[in-house]
Parts: C-alpha cells; sequence; structure tokens
C-alpha cells in the first residue's frame, strides 16, 4: 500500500515508518523539512507547512495514498483540511488522539466510551475525532496515555533518569501513590500498523499503552532497577506542590492525578499485545537514549529540586 504519514521524522513517525517499510509499503512523509527523513529507500518525502491549507491542498490534491497516519494534529484546524482533501479518496485515516481528552472519573481505568472533557488542553484531539466521525470518513482513532522510549523529546522517562544516574533525591509530589500508565512507543507503532486492513477498527477508538499500571513511587524505582540500581536505594521526597509557586517552571513531568486506561480493547480487536512491561522498556530507553546521547554527563538544571528541598 502508498502510506501517508504527516510527520514522521521524530518519535512515533519514525518507529511507525520503519515498521510500514519492514511490511512492504511504500511511505511518504509530509512535513516542514527540518529534520531528515528515515533514510530508507522505500520512504518518500513532501515538504510543505500543514498548517497552510492552500499549500496543504497544492501539495496532496493530486497524490493518492491507501492509507493516512495523522500524527501531529493537535487542533481540528490542522486536520479538516486533509481529511477534506482525501474525504472519498483513501481506504483508512487513522489519527492520532490522546487520553487526556477523558474527564476525570471516580471509575477507572478509562475506557474508550468515558466521558471526555471538554476543557481539557487536548480538546481539539477530541473535536477532531468528532469531526471525522461527522464527515464519514473511514478513521481510526488512537488514544495513547504517557509515550516513552528512546527518542522521546519529552521530559518523562529522562527526568527521572536524570535523578537516579547523578544520585539526587527524586522530589514527588503528593504522596506518591498516584498510578498512571506507560507504554513504549514501539509498541504504540505496532498497533497502528495493526488498525490498517482490519474491517473492524473503521470507526473506532482505541487506547493503546502497556498492560499494567504504576505509581509515581513505583515508576521512581523502576527506573533505578532499569539503571542496575537497588530499588532500595532510591531516596524518594514527597512535597505539597500546592505549596509551591514554580511559575512556568516544570517541577514534575506527570500530571498529579490518577490516569490510566484499559488497553483490552485493543489487545482484543487488533490481535495485539505489548512486547516491552515497564522495566525492559525502561532499560531500552536508558540504553539505547539516555546513555547513548551522553545525557548522563550533561549538566541538568535542578534548581526547581533544590527549592523543594530546601523548603522541606
Amino acid at each position: 500500500m502508498r502510506i501517508l504519514i504527516m510527520g514522521g521524522t521524530r518519535f512515533i513517525g519514525v518507529y511507525l515508518t520503519q515498521l510500514l517499510v519492514e511490511q512492504g509499503h511504500e511511505v511518504v512523509l509530509f512535513n516542514r523539512g527540518n529534520r531528515p527523513a528515515p533514510s530508507l529507500p522505500e520512504v518518500g518525502q513532501i515538504t510543505g507547512d500543514r498548517t497552510d491549507a492552500t499549500q496543504l491542498k497544492e501539495k496532496l490534491s493530486q497524490e493518492k495514498f491507501d492509507v493516512i497516519f495523522d500524527n501531529n494534529g493537535r487542533e481540528l484546524t490542522d486536520t479538516q483540511p486533509l481529511a477534506e482533501i482525501f474525504q472519498e479518496r483513501v481506504k483508512h485515516f487513522v489519527y492520532m488522539s490522546s487520553a487526556g481528552v477523558y474527564l476525570k472519573s471516580d471509575q477507572l481505568p478509562h475506557v474508550e466510551g468515558d466521558t471526555v472533557d471538554p476543557k481539557s488542553r487536548h480538546r481539539g484531539k477530541h473535536e477532531t475525532e468528532a469531526y471525522l466521525t461527522q464527515l464519514g470518513l473511514p478513521f481510526t482513532s488512537i488514544r495513547p496515555t504517557y509515550i516513552y522510549g528512546p527518542r522521546n523529546y519529552n521530559e518523562l522517562e529522562s527526568w527521572f533518569f536524570d535523578r537516579i544516574v547523578r544520585d539526587r533525591p527524586i522530589p514527588i509530589p503528593g504522596n506518591g501513590l498516584h498510578i498512571t500508565q506507560l507504554g513504549h512507543v514501539k509498541d504504540l507503532a505496532k498497533a497502528m500498523t495493526q488498525v490498517m486492513d482490519n474491517e473492524q477498527a473503521v470507526g473506532q477508538i482505541y487506547n493503546v499503552s502497556g498492560d499494567r499500571f504504576v505509581t509515581f513511587d513505583g515508576l521512581a524505582r523502576a527506573s533505578a532497577v532499569a539503571a542496575g540500581k537497588s530499588p532500595d536505594a532510591v531516596k524518594i521526597v514527597h512535597y505539597d506542590p500546592k505549596k509551591f509557586d514554580f511559575g512556568k517552571r516544570k517541577a514534575f513531568p506527570m500530571r498529579v492525578q490518577h490516569f490510566f486506561a484499559s488497553v483490552n480493547k485493543a489487545i482484543t480487536e487488533l490481535s495485539w499485545q505489548p512486547e516491552y512491561d515497564l522495566i525492559s522498556g525502561l532499560q531500552d530507553s536508558l540504553e539505547n537514549d539516555y546513555l547513548a546521547s551522553e545525557r548522563d554527563k550533561a549538566d541538568v538544571d535542578f534548581s526547581v529540586d533544590e527549592e523543594i528541598l530546601q523548603a522541606l
């Protein structure tokens, strides 16, 4: 099949591109060309700005694709022009949404039919899902929780590694018992490929992440184990974030709430199963990204940590 990936040069798109090429597909990336595309012979690239609807039409209206993966649309205005171009010309449109659209609930884990939060910072994702449904496009939406793994440009596992490799205390907000969930990027990409040619997946939403949950404290200890250290050696410090004014500085890389979703639907309907458990996934990220890039030797700003530790 001929497949278009919006983005494709960062994190999720890189893994997705590699998997699709391995499966024998022709892949074309659409992006601004600011980063090198994966150097694979089956990968083409169209350079353009997706936020410019006129430019998008000029660049893509004559192109033919069987499947489109929209990995970087955040707002409805990002995806609407693309969807209109290919409304009746694509077999499958796969949209990268987020489990962040769910409204906080007393009942967890989140499942795909749960109420969404109209005030969420990810509301543009849900608005896009609703629009694609209304448009009648054969689409599938993917809702990951926290994504981690090599090439992660978000401060997530690296935030924990920064402190663990330097034997620093790990300041965790609250009592450390908030439950969350991480999914490895390779597992996410695999689920995305298994959506294609699956008629059951058309018009569906799938939570995709790891199949187990973890507390904040547990994540700190798991990161230590991945780094070859004893989980008991980790010094965890709890604090009340409401007693601090960090301004725009980020003291902790995750939302301070229970945040996890059931992946049973994806496992059942996509014949998919996560390959990585939390420890092996963190080891992969540590060895093939964090240490490989020598971030363990870089200067890190721990001023927010020090402010917390001094106050305690």
